[in-house]
């Protein structure tokens, strides 16, 4: 694990001696930042000596509830662990008000036990050395698509999409309309220059399958510690510009029952140490290193289905004729399958795994698939024959659509706790078991409105 030097902080606070409060970040089980604000004169010491964090802060749930089953809380008396800043994080948050920077860290190794085996980005680090070790450099990038929503709500009480430029409440989905990006532009360009300022790789922008849904590609990265760090900061910083303009961005896979779910696209291919793309080919499906690839990845989708569809809302995005995914299918330029092998040049040939929703924690979903890619180069795994055609009608081993039915399948997994790491993997599932209880305990509207006069 490698962390900053003092040199970047130095280097920052003589550039910018306006700045006097820096948000301190790491990235939970769950995938939400929490962390604290820090002043000035705070910051040189965190490159020299760590900042300490209470253990518990990556034993909580969604909610930021302790979940004392983690062994993270009352078992380790809720401990000081210390965490230091990545490289390349310290950077400027141009949607604050008062000028303002962030600063992302991870728990060290060893002087961050006990939290230290909850970080979720520890299991993603791992996993890529395991990769390089095998001889292979994973090459990602990560698609995110989020809702632009009112801060207010209507009048019974629902989201709704936020109001473009000129007033009005997108109403049609309008995909890849040309307008509503030109609608969305003093968002899009307050959105763009952030990311400049914090050099995140923002590309294409699109207006997706929903009023008010966008969606933003990230460039691919040879480094995918780089790529979902990256993927980690975008959200973070989408949330805080909507926040400017007086909007709320949500990654809720399916905020909307009758509108499309959001996703979490992660694109992979494996490079030698000459960056050379071994997935590359003239056949479009790749070489059979691709493609065993895929079978592993086919191999470990039930598995891992809980780290890709965390939540209990993760579930109802899994529906056919949805652009999600619905089976354990590949395809070649086809969006109707849950692992999807792009069309163009040969050169780029690579997988898009379709799988998670945009709640996912990216840190976790990628972990898991370079887990499961692993699995299928070990094991030399035939995916079988691509789909061809409409993927849905064609669906003849379809996922899990529970959240119980996944939680269970990756608390027997043996796979899963060895590519999580038998700590995290018992941490993960004690706090996904507690907010399934408690979500499964809470009677509100749709109870009422089904059973209240009929049961």
């Amino acid at each position: 694990m490698r962390f900053a030097d003092l040199q970047e902080a130095d280097a920052f606070l003589a550039a910018h001696p306006e700045v006097q409060s820096f948000e301190l970040f790491v990235i939970d089980p769950c995938g939400v930042p929490r962390g604290k604000l820090l002043r000035r004169e705070e910051l040189r010491a965190v490159y020299q000596s760590g900042r300490p964090l209470p253990s518990s802060i990556l034993g909580l749930t969604i909610r930021g509830e302790d979940v004392d089953a983690t062994g993270l809380v009352w078992d380790v008396a809720d401990a000081d662990c210390w965490a230091f800043p990545l490289p390349g994080s310290l950077a400027l948050q141009t949607w604050r008000a008062q000028p303002t920077a962030q600063l992302q860290v991870s728990m060290h190794p060893s002087h961050g036990l006990p939290a230290s085996v909850a970080d979720p980005r520890h299991v993603l680090a791992r996993q890529v050395t395991a990769l390089q070790a095998e001889g292979y450099r994973p090459v990602m990038a990560a698609e995110l698509e989020f809702y632009l929503l009112d801060r207010q709500r209507d009048a019974a009480g629902r989201p709704q999409p936020a109001r473009q430029a000129n007033g009005v409440r997108p109403q049609a989905p309008q995909v890849y309309g040309v307008l509503e990006l030109e609608q969305l532009a003093p968002f899009l360009d307050d959105l763009y220059a952030a990311c400049a300022a914090q050099n995140l790789p923002a590309r294409t922008a699109i207006s997706e399958y929903a009023p008010g849904q966008v969606e933003i590609t990230l460039e691919h990265r040879t480094d995918a510690l780089q790529a979902m760090d990256e993927a980690v900061r975008y959200k973070r910083l989408v949330r805080g510009v909507a926040h400017k303009h007086g909007h709320q961005a949500c990654f809720m896979a399916k905020p909307f029952g009758e509108l499309a779910g959001s996703g979490l696209h992660l694109h992979v291919s494996l490079a030698d140490a000459a960056g050379n793309n071994l997935f590359a080919s003239e056949e479009p499906t790749g070489t059979p290193l691709l493609r065993q690839a895929i079978g592993g990845l086919l191999e470990t989708l039930d598995d891992g289905l809980a780290v890709f569809c965390p939540n209990a809302n993760s579930f109802r995005r899994l529906q056919a004729n949805s652009y999600a995914p619905l089976a354990k299918s590949w395809g070649v330029n086809n969006r109707t399958v849950s692992l999807r092998v792009p069309g163009g040049p040969a050169a780029g040939r690579h997988i898009e795994h379709r799988i998670c929703g945009a709640d996912a924690n990216p840190y976790l979903a990628a972990a898991l698939l370079l887990a499961g890619i692993r699995r299928g180069l070990r094991e030399g795994l035939d995916p079988g024959a691509p789909i061809d055609g409409n993927g849905y009608a064609q669906a003849r081993e379809t996922l899990p659509t529970d959240w119980l039915s996944a939680l269970r399948a990756l608390e027997r997994s043996a796979w899963a706790r060895e590519a999580l790491g038998a700590d995290f993997h018992r941490v993960y599932l004690a706090i996904k078991q507690e907010e399934y209880r408690q979500f499964m305990a809470e009677v509100g509207e749709q109870d009422w409105r089904w059973y209240l006069g009929h049961a």
